[in-house]
């Protein structure tokens, strides 16, 4: 969170001043804009410490950092997360496995994410790329026509990665 210098900490001699409504009213010396403040039970916020003078408000600080709070929950409820989901598979995966995780991968996509297929070979199965490769487009084309390829398959280490989306 920002820092904000409030009442006695604010060093400079005037302050533009804003009112608890927003209100313009000019520029004051600092002595004077925080006597007001003091007077009217509030905080004296340094708000635009850049500007000459800096710009200051008279405000409860605690809801101010409340507000603030508030605001930055809401922009990360907003964000959209990693959109990608990832779907494993092996070479010697059985049908009914493979039937499970397309109906996985299709649960995905119609939730609006990016499917990561990531087929790991291990042992005797590295000299058979081929058929991990003929097993991953047999997944592919159980999601059906609807679906748009993003990475076609390629090799990374030990495995072989797909990504796909609607």
């Amino acid at each position: 969170m920002k820092y904000y210098r409030l009442n006695n900490k604010i060093i400079c001699p005037k302050v533009c001043l804003i009112d608890e409504e927003n209100k313009h009213i000019g520029d004051i010396e600092t002595e004077k804009a925080l006597a007001l403040a003091r007077e009217k039970g509030l905080d004296l916020v340094e708000i635009g410490p850049k500007a000459n003078p800096p710009v200051a408000k008279i405000i409860n600080f605690g809801q101010f950092k409340y507000d603030l709070k508030k605001k930055d929950r809401q922009q990360k409820k907003q964000q959209k997360s990693t959109s990608l989901k990832g779907i494993r598979l092996t070479p010697r995966i059985s049908e009914h496995d493979l039937m499970l995780r397309a109906k996985k991968a299709e649960d995905f996509l119609t939730k609006g994410y990016k499917v990561k297929i990531e087929m790991i070979l291990k042992g005797r199965e590295k000299a058979h790329f081929d058929l991990a490769e003929q097993k991953m487009n047999k997944f592919i084309e159980t999601l059906g026509k609807k679906i748009k390829i993003e990475q076609n398959s390629t090799r990374q280490g030990n495995s072989l990665i797909t990504i796909i989306s609607f």
